[in-house]
């Protein structure tokens, strides 16, 4: 886990809750935008967008996790990221900085209702616990 510290990640919320991916896979972030609804998708896509001429998926965290969604607003970001050569938006309630930590810890296997197998890791800061995405559990495990 030590090379894992040194590392920056960006941590944002998600109903109420702090999460943190890599910086290093994370693409763009953008602001809100309208979504196109697809029919027949998994419960957690909230839908497609056009960046800049090419489509890409967008997933709802909340939806993902069984968690509280909370009505867009203009803090409301889309965080997409490359996994496997393919652009993902992943809708967050905030973002809130570009951070280190000190220590991680494993994840739990069962995190409060949440699959433990979604984290890499636990990292701890001063203000708390912050949960780092493993996204190739988070975007590709079949729901």
């Amino acid at each position: 886990m030590k090379s894992l510290i040194m590392s920056q990640y960006v941590e944002f919320e998600v109903s109420g809750e702090k999460y943190a991916i890599p910086i290093s896979e994370i693409h763009e972030i953008i602001r809100m935008q309208d979504i196109t609804d697809i029919p027949n998708c998994r419960h957690y896509v909230q839908g497609v967008i056009n960046l800049r001429g090419k489509v890409v998926a967008v997933i709802s965290l909340p939806k993902l996790f069984s968690l509280a969604e909370t009505a867009a607003d203009k803090f409301t970001r889309i965080v997409v990221v490359s996994h496997q050569e393919e652009s993902v938006g992943i809708v967050v309630d905030k973002v809130n900085k570009v951070t280190t930590f000190s220590d991680i810890q494993p994840p739990p296997d069962r995190i409060v209702g949440v699959n433990g197998a979604y984290f890499t890791g636990i990292g701890m800061t001063s203000a708390g616990l912050v949960g780092i995405l493993k996204l190739e559990e988070v975007l590709l495990r079949e729901h």
